[in-house]
This record gives C-alpha cells, structure tokens and sequence, in this order.
C-alpha cells in the first residue's frame, strides 16, 4: 500500500475532521505543510486559472492536471487528494487516470458525475451523465488502484440538477460502487447540509467551502459536530494569495518602493521553505 494513502485512511479513520486547503502549485503545498495541515486538496479551479489564466470550464487535459498534482505530491510528506475532474472520458480513460494517480504518490482522488466539459461546482449551467455510467466509472477506479489503497472520493453535482434527494441517491450508489468517501458538491443550506449526513451514518463525508459560494460557510467544528469527516477549503488559498499580490503590486506600482513590512516574506525565510540548503551539500 502506498504510505501517502494508508496515511491518508488512518486519518479518515480517526473521529477529528480532516481539514485541509486546497492548493494550485508547489508552493502552496509546502506553506500548507508548514504550517500544520495533515493533509491538502489540488484546486482544478486554481490551476485553471494559474496555468491558463481561465475559469474552471474543463480546459485543462488529463495531462496537465496529473502533471501538476504529481509534481505537488511529490513537493510534500503529506498526503495529497487529487482533484482529477471526471476522470477525463469513460472507464477505459479513468483505469488509466487512477494508474498515473497512484504512480504519482497520491494519497487520493476526487472524481465527479459532471458531462464534459465540466464546470466549477458553485458554477450554473452544470449537466450530470447517467447515474450507471457514473456506478462504472468508479468500478473501474476501484479494480484500477489494487493494492495501492488510493482514496477515492466520489463526488456528485446532482443537487443543482436533480435535486437534494437525487444527489443523495447517487452518493449511495458511488459508495455502494466503491468509493471510499462521498461528496455532495453544493447544498444550498445547514439544512441541506445535515439531511446528507442523516443519510450517511457509516460513511465518511466530504464537504467543501467557498467564500461567496452556494454552501454556507461553516466552520469545521461545526462540520465536524454535524457528522463530516473531510473538508476542503477550495478556493481560500487562491483568493487570499489574489488579494495579497493586487496589493502589494498596486502599492509597488504607485511607489516604486519595494518594501518587507507586513506578511512579506523575505528571501532567507523563502530559501528555506523550497529547502535550498538541501541541495547546495
């Protein structure tokens, strides 16, 4: 089994929520790390956006996602769950999808019930394929990850298209199809929130939070008591990082005084967190 996932089981087993951010490039990854999370997410969402410059509307290929979350894997000792979209085609595409993931260290996947191309979960617009085209899909990541222990986190987008009930319906299916954890993207309320969980008492629950998204933004104690075991704070890290550089790149290009105040970090501290002294012995 590969340590990163048995790590990662060990920590879902455990009666505390795991809770993580969600990061786009190595750099987040470390600072995450660094910091004290046990674990993080890739964002789908922030690598669109960082790599392209464009909205999570399905852009990037199955290349360039497994790329980057192997090389953000690879960037830290702890686990790692891959946002890996729809597993990029049919079940053929997803064996070959999960066999990179676990070439790649992760610790676990994060697969969805969106048509291509997808969408940002908290988007408009977003259309689901047939529930038994999904069951398949997850059939084949499980026979596709063997021993690995690879996570697999099975996500639906239903409650936007079909409903709460139809949401939960599918999350029974993909859990009874394999999965190890499930995830119903985007209740609209506490409410909705705590009508998953009562569906769920043996199985472990994802949720995630966006500031402005369609899920309240609770916080995981109050995640946690309600009965999630994994929670995802997708979008935080990109947008706090947004609003630091505009400002300090605004207060640069008004100056043109560079300056270390404030939550800068200066070049010793930043020597440190890519680990330079590592390779210069």
């Amino acid at each position: 089994m590969n340590p990163k996932a048995q790590h990662l089981r060990s920590l879902l087993q455990q009666p505390a929520i795991v809770a993580a951010p969600a990061v786009y490039d190595c750099i987040g990854s470390k600072m995450a790390e660094k910091v004290g999370f046990p674990a993080l997410f890739t964002s789908g969402f922030g690598m669109s956006a960082a790599l392209l410059g464009l909205p999570d509307l399905g852009f990037l290929t199955a290349t360039e996602m497994l790329q980057m979350a192997g090389n953000i894997a690879r960037s830290v000792a702890i686990p790692v769950i891959a946002d890996l979209d729809t597993g990029y085609g049919s079940e053929l595409n997803v064996q070959r999808t999960i066999t990179i993931a676990v070439e790649s260290g992760l610790g676990g996947v994060i697969l969805e019930d969106q048509e291509w191309p997808k969408r940002c979960g908290h988007f408009e617009g977003k259309r689901v394929i047939p529930l038994e085209d999904q069951v398949r899909k997850l059939e084949a990541a499980v026979a596709a990850r063997g021993d690995s222990g690879l996570v697999i986190v099975a996500r639906t987008d239903a409650r936007a298209v079909e409903g709460l009930e139809a949401a939960i319906a599918r999350a029974q299916a993909y859990r009874a199809a394999g999965a190890d954890v499930v995830f119903v993207e985007a209740p609209q309320s506490r409410a909705e929130l705590e009508t998953v969980v009562r569906h769920f008492p043996d199985t472990p629950l994802m949720a995630n939070v966006i500031e402005g998204g369609k899920t309240p933004c609770l916080s995981a104690q109050e995640l946690e008591t309600m009965g999630y075991g994994l929670l995802a704070y997708a979008l935080s890290g990109l947008f706090a990082s947004v609003g630091a550089v505009r400002q300090y790149f605004s207060q640069l290009q008004i100056t043109g005084q560079v300056t270390t105040t404030g939550d800068f970090v200066e070049f010793e501290a930043f020597k440190q967190l890519i680990n330079l002294n590592q390779y210069l012995t």
